[in-house]
């Protein structure tokens, strides 16, 4: 396996440095001419200001303002932050040990940095908070679901758990609140083949081989509505919100199914009712037996009017 290239720049604000490889060949007789075609989105302006402020570096250093485009050469830099909206919920630690972290993520913070969720980010808060800059994600959750994240504190170990996570060799468990159809035979498992388009924020259902499974049963329900226990064989983009969705019962606060519904980034209202309740496994590096469970719940279940009102 090679090496990656270990650069000059220390994290900053729990970030690594953005690496650009430079080609082997081009016109450009400045890095700056370089950068200016490479970066469009990055104004010309900005890029003489960092290379100014000495900002940007080569493996032996900054570079100048007129340094010379070097084929196959490296370059460090820290990427400009957007501005983001504060996530005001704290993250809930589940389980720390020298390989592993688990946490209960509350709704509307992102797993990674990604768009314009950067700081406000599960592994950059964690990186900070615990003073672990090697730390990654085994798998990953989207934003606006709470529940068990799972996190690997040094990169010898990273392979073995996010395999693990790849090869489906991780029991999960999901809990869901939405309506309760008394005409619905549970517990079912649905089976379907999702896709997920680049550039399209929701997937869909489409006529074919299923290639998604997922397992609903009824665990109780009061006052129109149903707690839901969710899970699933494999692990397609939004399978659980299409799943329910599919079967008439879309998951309450859900904003993309069956309908996309445009939601303010600091609109934290109606959060989807969706929890990561279980990870279960063999661990990979000792051969024990985890299970992890979420101390969250569901806040719809408890506030019918709220919800319905």
């Amino acid at each position: 396996m090679r090496r990656r290239l270990k650069g000059p720049l220390p994290q900053r604000h729990g970030l690594d440095p953005a690496r650009l490889k430079l080609p082997a060949e081009g016109p450009w007789a400045t890095l700056r001419d370089h950068l200016v075609d490479r970066l469009p989105k990055v104004a010309p302006a900005r890029i003489d200001e960092m290379l100014r402020d000495r900002l940007i570096f080569g493996l032996h250093g900054p570079m100048a303002p007129d340094a010379p485009f070097v084929p196959d050469s490296f370059i460090w830099f820290h990427r400009d932050l957007p501005d983001e909206v504060a996530v005001p919920f704290e993250l809930g630690i589940v389980h720390q040990d020298e390989r592993l972290v688990v946490v209960d993520k509350p709704h509307f913070l992102a797993t990674i940095p990604r768009g314009q969720h950067i700081l406000e980010t599960a592994l950059v808060r964690l990186r900070r908070q615990l003073d672990l800059p090697q730390l990654s994600p085994a798998h990953r959750l989207d934003r606006v679901t709470a529940g068990l994240v799972m996190f690997v504190v040094s990169p010898e170990h990273r392979g073995a758990y996010q395999t693990m996570f790849r090869d489906r060799m991780v029991h999960k468990e999901y809990e869901a609140v939405a309506r309760f159809d008394p005409g619905l035979e549970l517990p079912c498992t649905v089976r379907s083949r999702i896709v997920k388009e680049r550039g399209i924020i929701t997937a869909q259902e489409v006529p074919g081989p299923p290639n998604s499974e997922t397992r609903i049963e009824l665990i109780e329900h009061r006052a129109g509505l149903g707690r839901y226990r969710l899970l699933p064989a494999t692990g397609r983009t939004h399978q659980l919100r299409l799943h329910l969705s599919g079967l008439g019962l879309p998951i309450l606060g859900d904003d993309f199914y069956p309908v996309l519904t445009e939601t303010p980034l600091d609109d934290f209202s109606r959060p989807l009712q969706l929890l990561a309740k279980v990870l279960e496994f063999t661990d990979p590096v000792t051969g024990a037996p985890r299970r992890f469970e979420s101390r969250r719940t569901l806040a719809a279940w408890d506030s019918y009017d709220q919800w319905t009102g």
